[in-house]
């Protein structure tokens, strides 16, 4: 991959989708996390307006301080980035007080937190004239739907979209995203125990990448049984989030009935 031609593409991809939709620039949300590292910077290179938000709801420290260095990495190198904080915990509590607790199982409030996530950047995004970046990459946005439908999956673009996580690191290595979301380890942020997104999926992105590119290519040749298991948890996740993955089923109404 060339990495400063790509950089340069999606930058002014971004720059022209943002004056043909006639809006003033993008807001982000930041998790302390490789992509939206790097999205966040690619919208800075733009030139036009950037807010990036902070949006802890019981966030550990570690990825509220790492989400905090890269806002103040981009303020210094970045003179068109704004940032802000928006503490969403008492928002979850309130919600949680409201719903009927035998619905409140741990992936429907997980995906409460990121639906509420998306209704505060579209409320900056809305009042400022800002479109909202999203920051999902390949693999989770087409391969095994690793994101929440209406959550961080609620976007008005999706600039990195078309790489591969490992791509996503390389182009944060060469824009010098600061150390410290380089090396860690990705995560959503929602399990107590601080589990990784390997731990969840039961394999890691460069797996993952593999099973999309054999699938792709229509490759044939024998499997070691662990690429085995990895096709088998790819399949499983793919077919399991479909829902997501695909534009939204539209029921067809045939002419004659009209």
């Amino acid at each position: 991959m060339k990495h400063r031609e790509v950089i340069n593409h999606i930058v002014n991809w971004l720059a022209d989708y943002s004056v043909k939709s006639c809006t003033n620039g993008f807001v982000i949300g930041i998790s302390g996390g490789i992509d939206s590292a790097v999205t966040s910077t690619l919208c800075a290179m733009t030139g036009k307006r950037v807010i990036v938000l902070n949006m802890p709801i019981r966030q550990f420290k570690n990825e509220f301080d790492r989400s905090n260095e890269h806002i103040e990495w981009l303020k210094a190198n970045f003179k068109n980035v704004e940032q802000g904080t928006v503490e969403l915990t008492g928002v979850l509590d309130a919600f949680e007080k409201s719903l009927p607790t035998d619905i409140q199982d741990f992936l429907t409030m997980a995906n409460a937190r990121a639906r509420i996530r998306m209704t505060t950047l579209y409320a900056f995004a809305t009042h400022n004239k800002l479109l909202v970046a999203g920051t999902g990459n390949k693999v989770e946005d087409f391969g095994v739907g690793f994101f929440t439908k209406y959550g961080d999956g609620g976007v008005d673009l999706s600039p990195i979209a078309d790489l591969y996580k490992t791509e996503v690191y390389a182009l944060g290595k060469e824009l010098g995203v600061v150390n410290s979301i380089q090396g860690a380890k990705p995560t959503d942020g929602l399990f107590a125990d601080g589990r990784t997104d390997e731990d969840q999926i039961g394999a890691t992105y460069p797996e993952l990448e593999w099973a999309m590119e054999y699938i792709s290519k229509k490759e044939t040749y024998q499997l070691s049984e662990r690429q085995k298991q990895v096709m088998e948890i790819y399949g499983a996740r793919h077919s399991a989030n479909k829902h997501k993955i695909d534009p939204i089923p539209v029921c067809l109404i045939p002419t004659a009935l009209k």
